[in-house]
């Protein structure tokens, strides 16, 4: 038996395809689909080069004579940070000459002569690209080292075994010309900033010293702690950054501590790791204080920008602390 036919009326807005795609949930728009064979023409680094204007209305304020010198009294690490606003702020920091200043500032005891010949030697002729891999000692922050040690406590009423936990910092502040400034203090960093200067008095406890940094990003220092007996404090430490350029890490390889005669101090007149140079590390020109090679106190250095002080996780107490590893 065959079925009688079924007519069925269809609406006439829902008979096109137009009506469809119109439709929120059947087609969805896709209005990156229009950006298909546009081709995006780069932003000049200067815009009396670019053939349209910059229609940013920082760049139509502000002149690129103007923002070159901007950035020219930037600090490298704020350079950096500035390059990643824009396209054209991008270009303009990649400028050799801004880089150029900030690599002969750094270096400027190995002589310009040296830096040029290394620049053309192992940075095929790249000012950006050896401050990114050429290790050096940051001088815009700190590095400290948090330490902590058991200390057998007081018996006090009923308790017997107390222990506590002692925690110290060692505090480095490095200047381009080869001196540095040290300090071991149970404060925070907040407030130990303040006194990291030449100036700090004999109560701040801030010691003077010397300091070189080879090629492979070793550090040699040297600093003289006054009082009866003079001890001579020598340091090897290495260089090391978490990211490419950072150098944010100093890696303790050795502490020496050795006497040194008072009347030889007296008559040298250069610094003082030009003093230790040759001494091996049990040599000691005092036989009332002995070489020491310390093992304990080898925490690696953090490097704290000045500007992060204040809000360094360092500052927190020993028991929130528990957690930090410097990697």
């Amino acid at each position: 038996m065959a079925s009688p036919e079924i007519s069925i009326d269809i609406c006439p807005e829902f008979n096109t395809f137009e009506h469809l795609r119109s439709t929120r949930y059947i087609a969805t728009d896709r209005p990156w689909l229009k950006l298909y064979g546009v081709r995006v023409q780069p932003v000049s680094p200067f815009s009396s080069l670019s053939s349209s204007p910059d229609l940013a209305l920082i760049h139509q304020c502000l002149p690129d004579e103007l923002l070159f010198e901007i950035f020219a009294r930037m600090s490298p690490y704020t350079l950096g940070r500035a390059a990643t606003v824009c396209r054209k702020w991008k270009y303009t920091a990649r400028n050799p000459t801004l880089w150029r200043n900030a690599c002969l500032k750094t270096w400027q005891r190995n002589g310009t002569e040296a830096n040029y010949r290394l620049l053309q030697l192992l940075y095929d002729s790249s000012w950006r690209k050896m401050w990114t891999q050429r290790p050096r000692i940051r001088n815009d922050g700190l590095y400290v080292s948090r330490n902590t040690y058991i200390h057998t406590g007081v018996t006090e009423w009923q308790f017997k075994k107390t222990v506590n936990v002692v925690c110290y910092y060692r505090y480095l502040r490095f200047f381009p010309s080869g001196k540095f400034l040290y300090k071991i203090s149970p404060q925070k960093v907040k407030d130990v900033v303040k006194y990291m200067h030449f100036r700090a008095s004999k109560g701040d406890c801030v010691f003077k010293g010397d300091y070189t940094l080879s090629g492979d990003g070793q550090i040699e220092m040297a600093l003289l702690y006054p009082g009866h007996r003079y001890t001579l404090v020598r340091m090897r430490l290495r260089v090391r950054g978490t990211t490419i350029g950072a150098n944010n890490r100093l890696d303790v390889l050795k502490i020496l501590t050795t006497g040194v005669n008072g009347t030889e101090l007296r008559n040298w007149k250069g610094n003082i790791l030009e003093l230790v140079e040759g001494w091996g590390e049990d040599e000691t020109h005092d036989p009332d204080v002995p070489a020491v090679s310390h093992s304990r106190g080898l925490t690696p250095f953090v490097f704290v920008p000045f500007e992060e002080a204040d809000t360094s996780v360092l500052n927190l107490p020993v028991e929130k602390m528990d957690y930090f590893v410097p990697g």
